[in-house]
């Protein structure tokens, strides 16, 4: 099996805990000073692993294309988790991680018109499959409420971390060339911890820390290991394989994700979500084949 396969699975091993996590700690937590403090985990492996590798001189070494994409990529991140969390902070964990995880589609799509990746007849019928898997899941919560597209809506804010999500991931496609995955994974999330704190000294829920739980803390903290380790494996598969490959089998993570949050979290399971999680799951199995 290639190493970029198998980086990619460990990558949705370590995604599939990360909401979970995320959901337990964010309790009676504003969700972006949740995002800045997870974040502030994530960077600390990451420089670790930059350590480790031996790779510090290189930091300064980028060019300029390179960093200022990798910046972008950061950026386009921090605007992803801050929709995302928000969103699982105010909705199911099984309903908003599927919708989020369709950034496949949109990343697919991108990798063929900007990377010019060839389309395969898997490809397209993987990410057609996808995409009515994604409608499933919607559709029916648009029966129940009118206003599902409300800015405060959790499946308004899931379909935004998706768009922010299929960026990043050409963003750091583009950036990510002859850059070491440790070191770009780094300066990533330098630009993502910068944003995330600016946001929360913006909003001045900086002064909420010393209300935050020893639980929430604890939880949020293991959700950013998880998110560092899950990062360094899925952008060291992107380093060494094609993105219409490896982020398809990195959001395999959604199964985990769902099935974790319906034993762990006790969510009930909705026809419509387990009917969508399934076609989403098979059409991510065919951008596999």
């Amino acid at each position: 099996m290639p190493v970029s396969i198998i980086l990619a699975l460990l990558a949705a091993l370590f995604a599939s805990f990360t909401a979970i996590l995320a959901k337990i700690g964010i309790e009676k937590v504003d969700s972006n000073l949740a995002t800045a403090l997870r974040t502030v985990v994530v960077v600390i492996i990451a420089f670790l692993m930059v350590v480790i590798t031996g790779e510090t001189e290189s930091i300064f070494t980028i060019s300029v294309k390179s960093f200022i994409f990798l910046i972008l990529s950061g950026l386009t991140t921090g605007l992803s988790w801050i929709c995302f969390f928000k969103a699982i902070q105010i909705g199911d964990v099984s309903k908003v991680v599927p919708i989020d995880k369709s950034s496949v589609v949109l990343t697919i799509l991108l990798s063929f018109i900007i990377l010019r990746e060839p389309a395969t007849f898997w490809v397209v019928s993987g990410g057609i499959i996808i995409s009515i898997g994604t409608f499933v899941l919607i559709g029916r919560e648009r029966k129940k409420k009118k206003k599902v597209f409300n800015t405060k809506s959790y499946i308004f804010l899931a379909i935004l971390s998706a768009v922010f999500a299929a960026a990043t991931n050409i963003l750091a496609k583009i950036g990510i060339e002859d850059v070491d995955s440790n070191v770009a994974t780094f300066i990533r999330t330098v630009v993502i911890i910068l944003f995330a704190w600016g946001i929360v000294f913006f909003q001045g829920t900086y002064k909420d820390l010393k209300k935050v739980s020893k639980k929430s803390y604890l939880f949020l903290i293991l959700s950013g290991g998880a998110t560092g380790l899950s990062w360094l494996c899925y952008f060291g598969a992107l380093a060494i394989g094609k993105v219409s490959v490896v982020n398809p089998i990195d959001k395999f993570s959604v199964v985990l994700t769902m099935i974790l949050s319906f034993i762990i979290l006790k969510e009930k399971p909705a026809m419509n979500t387990i009917a969508g999680a399934i076609m989403i799951t098979i059409g991510t199995a065919m951008l596999i084949i």
